[in-house]
């Protein structure tokens, strides 16, 4: 029995993984280089290695297959982050020490995320480049992340293990120097160094905000 060919220059799916993830990885890497309007359909299932037809089936319109971009991205955010937090508020009945050690390793956890997947802050920052445009997304797929943040720093607040007058605004502060330092990262700065300094200044500010744990 003869196989059917591929087609010539046509790349060839990952079969080890389900069509809409192969999908969903390549329209994440597209939108994150050229932003909404600037990608079509065809050229994510070029880049899929499936027909435009496939790519409708999985995900529908491209407003959805943008949509479904966020919310992947955002599973993956939220798994690690979540885990983290939970590990921190329970830190937080073991003193103020405690407390901000765990601190410490919640945002170890975020920067270890995006620098392993910098196409997040890619398709963030393309997408807040038009701040008018598609802001449903920040209300689904980052408000959740902030909150869960925010709200462990005012329970930590409420135990006294810190004083945190405005929770939101250190969070929203902490992310954009994170993804600013992807950017970074992603423009060539010398990578391992640039690791370990960010790391460093990042603890440097949370010790500055509410004090340093005892060795």
């Amino acid at each position: 029995m003869t196989m059917p060919r591929r087609r010539p220059g046509r790349p060839r799916r990952d079969e080890t993984r389900p069509t809409r993830e192969v999908v969903l990885t390549a329209a994440t890497a597209l939108f994150a280089e050229r932003g909404f309007d600037a990608v079509g359909l065809r050229e994510v299932a070029a880049a899929a290695g499936v027909d435009v037809a496939t790519v409708a089936h999985h995900t529908g319109t491209k407003a959805a297959l943008y949509e479904a971009c966020f919310a992947r991205v955002f599973a993956a955010e939220r798994d690690v982050l979540t885990e983290a937090a939970e590990q921190a508020r329970a830190a937080l009945d073991a003193g103020p020490d405690a407390a901000r050690r765990a601190l410490h390793e919640l945002v170890d956890v975020f920067v270890d995320f995006l620098e392993d997947r910098p196409e997040t802050t890619a398709l963030w920052l393309r997408r807040w480049l038009e701040p008018q445009r598609h802001a449903e997304l920040d209300q689904r797929y980052a408000d959740p992340l902030y909150r869960l943040v925010a709200e462990l720093l005012t329970a930590a607040a409420a135990t006294g293990a810190l004083a945190e007058p405005t929770p939101h605004i250190t969070v929203r502060s902490l992310v954009w120097a994170t993804h600013g330092h992807v950017v970074a990262l992603a423009a060539g700065a010398p990578g391992a160094r640039e690791r370990r300094e960010f790391r460093a200044f990042v603890h440097r500010l949370l010790d500055g905000l509410y004090g340093s744990p005892t060795p």
